[in-house]
């Protein structure tokens, strides 16, 4: 017999369970399809850093939108989350330059003015003295900055929270269980079919399993990730996920900045071995004290299984420069692997009723909540602010 739901949503990684949230605020029916028996991809294999500050345009507007979104699961749904901020190290006068340029556009923004207390800038630009009383780093500063509105969370956690808290609400789960059509509002699936008035398809980079069309359309590619937990032996903990220079490359709202040309310049001059493993040198800190330590980026149509360990020492050795340890013992390594595409995210309606969704940058766990209250807000039109939100 065909059950019948107001919404269906493949995929229950970040952006498919907010989907699942945004709906179910609204007090509709949802079910949740996942050929998988838990969360196992890109939103377990990242840092849990929430990085809202540093994103441009339409991220950012997703971004606003998720921080009080994670907010509200920390309260009800039982999310490891800290208020932490993030730290930026500048160890270079351009990458100073970079900061500087960004607090003067950032300036006191009206982004979080329904926070309360009186208002507080979204860069805090730090001296060197700062930045070494802040973080335990050994490598000379030239300087930095602090974001305070950036959250952490813990990404192998954060995830299963949420999906247990849309059980409690009344969200179906039907996991090991694949997805193999969708048609209007029929999802075709190995454990029979499934109606639903709204059908959300958010599988990440496996869009092109179900929508090639769209998926070339769109320039989907996979992107692998080498990733590390070590056992630093840091002499004191990280109070925030630590951003350095290589950082300032990667987020929009940098990296489009006059001052981001030169600092690129000089670090594929200087660092050619490590302009080409595509770096982000950054680091989050678990509950348990151990680093999580990252991250190489390299793109293809598939990504091969075999990680290459040059990529690994160096992560391994720019850690221990960086903290003045020994090299830090490894706990775990992994490869992450998201959506890569032309665009930050995939928003596409193939046909009525029918929604494909995906971050196509890695910014994910920061902005996939936003990316579906925003997609489900226009389907159903109830503002969240007036929705069922913190009901269980």
């Amino acid at each position: 017999m065909m059950a019948g739901f107001d919404v269906a949503v493949v995929g229950s990684g970040i952006v498919g369970l907010g989907a699942a949230l945004a709906a179910v605020d609204r007090g509709l029916s949802v079910v949740v399809i996942d050929r998988a028996s838990e969360p196992s991809g890109a939103s377990v294999r990242n840092f849990g850093h929430l990085c809202f500050t540093p994103q441009d345009g339409l991220a950012r507007e997703f971004a606003l939108a998720s921080r009080e979104i994670w907010l509200r699961l920390a309260a009800d749904a039982g999310v490891w989350l800290r208020e932490s901020g993030t730290v930026v190290l500048a160890r270079h006068p351009d990458e100073l330059a970079v900061l500087t340029e960004f607090a003067r556009a950032c300036g006191t923004s009206p982004a979080f003015a329904h926070e309360p207390g009186p208002a507080r800038p979204e860069v805090e630009l730090l001296g060197a003295a700062q930045v070494d009383a802040l973080v335990p780093v050994a490598a000379r500063s030239a300087g930095g900055a602090f974001l305070p509105w950036d959250l952490q969370v813990n990404p192998r956690q954060a995830a299963g929270a949420l999906a247990a808290y849309l059980a409690r609400r009344g969200v179906e789960f039907r996991l090991r269980t694949a997805v193999t059509g969708v048609r209007g509002g029929l999802v075709s699936t190995t454990r029979g079919a499934v109606s639903a008035g709204t059908v959300i398809v958010a599988v990440n980079h496996d869009i092109d399993q179900l929508y090639p069309d769209v998926a070339e359309r769109a320039g989907i590619r996979r992107c692998g990730l080498d990733m590390l937990r070590v056992d630093a032996g840091l002499r004191a903990p990280l109070p925030a996920p630590l951003l350095t220079g290589w950082s300032l490359l990667r987020y929009g709202a940098f990296a489009s900045l006059p001052a981001a040309a030169a600092l690129r310049e000089r670090l594929r001059r200087d660092f050619p071995e490590l302009a080409a493993l595509d770096l982000n040198q950054m680091y989050t800190q678990l509950p348990d004290g151990s680093l999580i330590v990252g991250d190489t980026h390299y793109r293809g149509e598939s990504v091969v299984p075999f990680q290459n360990e040059a990529s690994f020492d160096a992560l391994l050795r720019l850690t221990g420069e960086l903290f003045g340890v020994p090299r830090p013992r490894v706990l775990e390594r992994w490869q992450g692997v998201y959506a890569s595409g032309i665009n930050d995210f995939l928003i596409d309606r193939p046909e009525p009723g029918v929604h494909l969704l995906a971050a196509t940058t890695g910014i994910g766990m920061t902005t996939g909540l936003g990316l579906a209250e925003r997609v489900i807000g226009g389907v159903y039109g109830v503002a969240l602010s007036t929705s069922l939100k913190g009901s269980s």
